[in-house]
């Protein structure tokens, strides 16, 4: 059988709540195409691992659950998704369904559109559901994260993406990797295209990450990208050149 040829990875800790609705919409937006669904559960300590029990028992589509032992964080989730991947194209999703799935068809076309020289098509953010001060704490972690590693993503926050996959395992890995990724594939030598996507409010639950803890790693993680960034000056095209 042939690969899919998208895999939508969701990485999720205690999402037991939101995922039902989730992978009913990923269904409704991804008809007529071919994709798998891979949730990575994150260390989840609800009722995850049954939710997703009975959603992979459905026959309309694929779903893989991968589990962390241990709650490991979001890069890493996306990570094992990525290695785990069977499609050409990993999709991205949060899974508090403040993404909507309507947006990873347009983001799959946009990648594929943009031609082979475009790595990521990162979503963009409008009307944001957050409350005002985390609101405020992620414009100018952008700002200051666009001033520095030039990456002209306004958002490089949101959720819903879609990379390459052969792009997205070589990506250098550290806790935060999600933040940075238009940045992280511009280092590889390829390209960003940006679609704009509307945010909308968590369903059920609590986020499981707060403003001063994102923004203490961040300014760690933002000098390593930077770091990084300076030491690749060059990245050249390889092919084989065969003889007789």
């Amino acid at each position: 059988m042939s690969p899919p040829s998208v895999s939508i990875v969701i990485p999720c800790r205690n999402e037991a709540e939101n995922l039902p609705i989730l992978l009913d919409e990923i269904r409704t937006a991804m008809q007529g195409r071919d994709y798998e669904v891979i949730v990575v559960n994150d260390g989840s300590t609800d009722g995850t691992a049954d939710v997703l029990a009975q959603e992979a028992a459905r026959p309309d589509f694929t779903l893989r659950h991968l589990r962390h032992d241990r709650s490991s964080g979001q890069s890493l989730a996306l990570r094992s998704g990525a290695f785990a991947a069977r499609g050409e194209i990993v999709a991205t999703i949060d899974g508090d369904c403040q993404n909507d799935p309507q947006y990873i068809p347009v983001l799959i076309d946009a990648l594929v559109g943009a031609g082979a020289e475009t790595g990521i098509a990162a979503g963009q953010r409008l009307k944001r559901r957050d409350s005002k001060a985390k609101q405020l704490a992620s414009r100018f972690a952008n700002w200051l994260r666009g001033s520095i590693l030039k990456d002209n993503t306004r958002d490089s926050g949101c959720g819903l993406k879609a990379v390459r996959s052969d792009i997205m395992r070589r990506l250098p890995f550290f806790n935060g990797t999600h933040r940075f990724l238009p940045a992280l594939v511009i280092q590889e030598g390829y390209g960003v295209v940006h679609c704009d996507v509307v945010d909308r409010s968590r369903r059920h639950g609590q986020s499981n990450y707060g403003i001063m803890d994102r923004g203490l790693r961040g300014a760690l993680d933002l000098a390593g990208v930077w770091w990084l960034g300076r030491r690749r000056k060059v990245v050249p095209r390889v092919e084989e050149i065969t003889h007789g």
